[in-house]
């Protein structure tokens, strides 16, 4: 598979996630008036979609460093060291059926997703960052899919994801 379809195909994701996430606002503040039919199967479903979101956006970012070899920053570092343990987290949870794997899940992507929306700032606004390990700076974007996603954005979104799917599908 080309490269630059890889990078379009987790664009492309991405911007289902966010329309996923303002669908699920929405739900938030109309669930009582109208039901809605996929949030049975989302509600049914919902480790299983958060372990989902949790190994594509590792997949995604271990191709972006490992496959294209683009050098990730210290932010970067910071929201994988927080997405990748959600996947063996969520990946048991899925095997064992723990719904309470939520009290786990939440607080560490509640975090990464405060690190990832700080991450994305840096780029758009061109704030200068001294952040970095290496030469790589916290405002470099590598790639803007739809002229507005990169990297942070993508984690933003599947940080987002998983909250949703813990908070408003994961309820009794």
């Amino acid at each position: 598979m080309p490269k630059q379809l890889i990078i379009n195909l987790l664009s492309t994701l991405t911007l289902i996630g966010q329309i996923f996430l303002v669908m699920s606002i929405i739900y938030l503040l109309i669930r009582k008036k109208i039901k809605i039919p996929f949030s049975k199967i989302i509600k049914k479903n919902h480790i299983k979609f958060s372990f989902i979101v949790a190994l594509i956006a590792t997949l995604g970012s271990l191709f972006f460093s490992e496959i294209m070899l683009w050098e990730p920053c210290r932010l970067c570092w910071y929201q994988r060291i927080l997405m990748y343990p959600l996947v063996i987290l969520l990946g048991i949870a899925v095997l064992k059926k723990d719904r309470r794997i939520k009290r786990y899940v939440i607080p560490m992507s509640v975090i990464g997703l405060i690190i990832s929306a700080y991450h994305y700032y840096i780029q758009v606004s061109n704030t200068i960052s001294s952040c970095s390990i290496s030469e790589t700076s916290c405002n470099l974007s590598y790639m803007l899919g739809y002229g507005y996603i990169s990297i942070p954005l993508m984690a933003f979104t599947a940080f987002g994801m998983i909250i949703a799917l813990m908070t408003i599908y994961g309820k009794k």
